[in-house]
C-alpha cells in the first residue's frame, strides 16, 4: 500500500521552498504511451510542468514526495465525451439540467481534461464558454454541435439550424478550445447533419464526432463509413447496438471498413449506449475501441456508467491489457482531438498526472440495460495533479502527517 514518505526526507539540509522540484511521484509504475514508458519510474514536477522522468530521482530534491509504490502513474486522464454545459436553468435538456459542472466530477475520477461533445452550437457556445469553460479548473475543450442551438435550445432534427459557415466562424474564433464538430440524434432522412459537419471539418482541418442517429436504407452505417466520414473522424457509442453495429451476432462489416479507412471508434458509454450483448461479441471478434470515454451527464453518472475509471475497468475486465486501457484514456484521445501536448508525461509539458490503483477482488460492472459482468479488477483514481497542483487525494498520499504539518497560527475563534 502506498504511504507518505516522512517529512524528514524532504529537505536533508535544504530550506523549505528551495528544493529543486515542487513534487515528486516516486516508485510508481509509469504508463506513458507517447514516450513508450511502461515500468517503474519517478516523475518530478517543477513550476507546474514535468521536469524529469527517470529511474531514480532523490527524494531529498523535492519539497513534496508521494510514495506511489504499487500504484500506476499515468498522464492526466482525458474524457473526450462529456456534457458539461450546466447552469442555464433549462429543464430536461443537455444545455441545462442534464449537464454536470466539470470540477464537481473531474478530479475525483482522475480526469484533468474534459471534451464537451456538442452540447453547444454556434449560437450558444460563447455563453457556454463564459458560463463554464472559463470558470473551470478542469481543462474543458469542446466539439461544436453543427446545430446552432446545440442539444436542447432547438431540435437536433432542424436542418435549417445546421449552419456550417457559422460553425466554422465560431471554431476559428475560439480555436484555443474548440477541437472539432459534433452531430447527434438526427432522426430524419438525408445527411444534412453529417454533410454540414464534414464541410466545417474540411474548412478548419478538424475532426467530426458522430453520434449516429436514425438508420434506414438511405442512411446507414455502410454509407457513413464508406462515403461520408473521413480518416480521423470519430464514431462514438461504438457498442451502442442501436445502429446495427452488431448484425446477426457479427460485427457489422461497415465498422471494419471504417477502421481500415482510419476512422476512430470511441466507447461513449452514456446512459443508453453500452451493452454487454453488443460489446462482448464484438471484442471477441477483435473489434476493440480506439478510445474510452463516458458520455457523462446526470443520468449516466448515476447508472451503469458511473465514471471514467469504472468504464476503463469494464474494458480491462473484458480483456484489454492495462497499459492499453490507460493509453485509450490518455494519449489516444489526445491524438484524436489534435492536442498532442496532452495525454503524456514528456518533460516540459504541463504536469497533469493521475495516480491509479488497480484493486483485486470480486466486482460487478453494470451496462446500460442493467446487465452485469463479473470482474476481478477495479481501477480507482487515488491522486490527481493538474498543472502541478494536487486536486484530488483520496487517501492523503500527498499530505503531511498532522503532527509534522507546518500549521499556520490561527486567530481567536469567533
Amino acid at each position: 500500500m502506498a504511504r507518505w514518505i516522512p517529512a524528514a526526507l524532504f529537505c536533508l539540509g535544504m530550506v523549505w521552498g528551495q528544493a529543486k522540484y515542487d513534487l515528486l511521484v516516486k516508485g510508481g509504475h509509469v504508463v506513458d504511451a507517447k514516450n513508450g514508458i511502461d515500468g517503474v519510474m519517478d516523475v518530478a514536477v517543477a513550476g507546474g510542468r514535468i521536469a524529469k522522468v527517470a529511474k531514480e530521482i532523490p527524494a531529498a530534491e523535492a519539497e513534496r514526495v508521494v510514495n506511489a509504490q504499487g500504484l500506476y502513474v499515468a498522464p492526466g486522464l482525458i474524457d473526450m465525451h462529456v456534457h458539461v454545459y450546466a447552469g442555464t436553468g433549462l429543464k430536461r435538456v443537455y444545455t441545462g439540467d442534464l449537464s454536470v459542472y466539470p470540477d464537481s466530477f473531474s478530479f475525483r475520477t482522475g480526469v484533468t481534461t474534459m471534451v464537451d461533445a456538442g452540447t453547444s452550437g454556434a449560437r450558444n457556445f460563447e455563453d457556454f464558454r463564459q458560463r463554464v469553460i472559463d470558470r473551470a479548473k478542469t481543462r474543458v475543450l469542446a466539439f461544436l454541435n453543427i446545430v446552432g442551438g446545440g442539444m436542447g435550445v432547438t431540435s437536433e432534427n432542424d436542418a435549417a439550424d445546421m449552419n456550417a459557415a457559422a460553425a466554422v466562424e465560431m471554431a476559428r474564433k475560439h480555436k484555443d478550445v474548440i477541437v472539432g464538430f459534433k452531430v447527434a440524434h438526427y432522426s430524419k432522412e438525408g445527411w444534412p447533419d453529417v454533410d454540414g459537419a464534414v464541410k466545417a471539418g474540411n474548412e478548419t482541418k478538424q475532426p467530426v464526432m458522430v453520434d449516429f442517429g436514425y438508420v434506414s436504407e438511405q442512411r446507414n452505417l455502410k454509407m457513413l463509413m464508406e462515403d461520408k466520414l473521413r480518416p480521423g473522424d470519430i464514431y462514438t457509442h461504438c457498442y451502442g447496438g442501436h445502429r446495427d453495429e452488431l448484425l446477426n451476432g457479427k460485427t457489422n462489416p461497415a465498422m471494419e471498413t471504417g477502421r481500415k479507412r482510419g476512422i476512430y471508434f470511441d466507447v461513449g458509454h452514456g446512459g443508453g449506449s453500452f451493452y454487454w450483448n453488443i460489446a462482448m461479441p464484438m471484442v471477441r471478434q477483435g473489434f476493440w475501441p480506439d478510445s474510452i470515454s463516458t458520455d457523462l451527464h446526470t443520468g449516466s453518472m448515476n447508472a451503469g456508467m458511473k465514471d471514467l475509471p469504472n468504464v476503463m475497468s469494464k474494458i480491462l475486465n473484458m480483456g484489454m491489457p492495462l497499459k492499453d486501457v490507460i493509453r485509450e484514456a490518455t494519449w489516444a484521445p489526445a491524438q484524436e482531438i489534435g492536442r498532442k501536448e496532452l495525454g503524456n508525461l514528456s518533460e516540459g509539458t504541463e504536469a497533469d498526472i493521475t495516480v491509479l490503483s488497480v484493486q483485486k477482488g470480486a466486482f460487478g460492472f453494470v451496462d446500460s440495460a442493467g446487465g452485469k459482468l463479473n470482474g476481478e479488477r477495479m481501477i480507482v483514481a487515488e491522486l490527481t495533479v493538474k498543472r502541478g497542483t494536487v486536486m484530488w487525494d483520496r487517501l492523503g498520499l500527498a499530505a503531511v502527517d498532522w503532527e509534522k504539518y507546518p500549521y499556520k497560527k490561527r486567530g481567536a475563534a469567533r
